[in-house]
């Protein structure tokens, strides 16, 4: 990294351990951003076939029609959610590196059983199941769509590409 030359030269004192500090630190992102990028490369097999699964007729678009019909087959779509989530926890370059905000946003819209009284208030019911299946969905069509385009983790971050910098904690 040329830059880091550049910053050596004014290294005097703290000043020393600091930049050392920040060399290191950009060294690990770095490499953690090209090991996300490989472990992609690596599943894109698998995540290709449940990003198919998740935009299917069956899934994607008549789940989600569900959830504007008040039917409780919107319930289903939290299978497929957690299907997902679990293909983008194997591409993390290091374990618990999964965003804390993005697990919470599956956790609140994965684990509900319907029940009658969900009617009464559906849309605050049944909104955490279709926000994590977008969220996840989102994600996973990120992770597929810059496993086929990057030849390297990129130093200028596509939006997409840093959204899935951020949910494994390495932006």
């Amino acid at each position: 990294m040329p830059w880091m030359y550049s910053l050596n030269r004014y290294a005097t004192g703290s000043n020393a351990f600091v930049i050392s500090q920040v060399t290191l630190y950009c060294m690990v992102v770095n490499h953690s951003h090209a090991e996300l990028l490989d472990n992609i490369r690596r599943h894109l097999p698998v995540l290709e076939k449940s990003l198919e699964s998740a935009n299917s007729e069956w899934v994607g678009e008549d789940l989600v029609y569900r959830f504007w019909h008040g039917s409780m087959k919107v319930y289903s779509l939290q299978s497929t959610t957690l299907q997902m989530y679990e293909n983008l926890q194997a591409l993390a370059p290091f374990e618990g590196s999964i965003s804390p905000d993005f697990t919470n946003i599956v956790t609140l819209g994965t684990g509900k059983v319907f029940s009658r009284a969900a009617n009464d208030d559906w849309v605050n019911v049944t909104k955490p199941i279709v926000d994590a299946f977008f969220h996840t969905k989102y994600m996973l069509s990120m992770a597929v769509k810059y496993g086929k385009l990057l030849e390297e983790a990129p130093r200028t971050l596509p939006s997409g590409w840093a959204a899935l910098l951020h949910l494994y904690s390495i932006r």
